[in-house]
């Protein structure tokens, strides 16, 4: 089964620095299969018969041991990531005049209730819940006012992680490409 590793926080700030070539050779190393990682932001798409939270604990057990620091990751089937890129409305997207993220949600922050939570304004910008994930779109000269930056502050922000739209498009399409098991 197609799955996806999204590890939080590498190669970002003062975050650890996990080279992409070292998380591959990690994955196989598990043996997990056809294993491709996306961009440096930690994000491998691989197969494997194992259960997401098996896997999880597996990989940020063997971070550790390389890495020398505990990387929260999160795995999710392509299935998972597949629905949540879906949800996203197409013409949403990241340009001179706007800015879409989406923050996968770790299984005990992962609730609908989630967005009345975050500190955000609302009014400035579209965001919902979808399962598995939170979804957001802001206009550039909105994003300030939209306040989206204090979710840093918010109690499940250490149990979520964020890519941009095109890297969640991408993860599903990686997913559906033949030849990932």
């Amino acid at each position: 089964m197609k799955q996806v590793a999204l590890l939080r926080g590498i190669n970002v700030g003062k975050g650890p620095r996990v080279p992409m070539q070292t998380l591959k050779s990690l994955l196989e190393g598990l043996g997990l299969r056809d294993v491709v990682t996306y961009l440096s932001s930690g994000n491998a798409v691989f197969s494997s018969p194992l259960a997401t939270l098996d896997l999880a604990r597996s990989i940020e057990g063997e971070l550790e041991r390389v890495v020398g620091e505990r990387i929260p990751t999160l795995v999710k089937t392509s299935a998972e990531v597949t629905a949540i890129a879906q949800s996203i409305p197409s013409e949403w997207g990241n340009n001179d005049s706007e800015q879409t993220y989406v923050a996968y949600l770790f299984s005990d922050v992962d609730r609908p209730g989630i967005v009345s939570e975050l500190p955000v304004k609302k009014k400035f910008m579209s965001i919902f819940y979808t399962p598995g994930a939170i979804v957001w779109n802001t206009k550039r000269e909105d994003y300030n006012r939209s306040q989206i930056t204090k979710i840093v502050g918010h109690s499940s922000y250490a149990r979520m992680t964020t890519r941009n739209v095109n890297t969640a498009r991408k993860l599903a399409e990686l997913c559906a490409e033949v030849g990932l098991g």
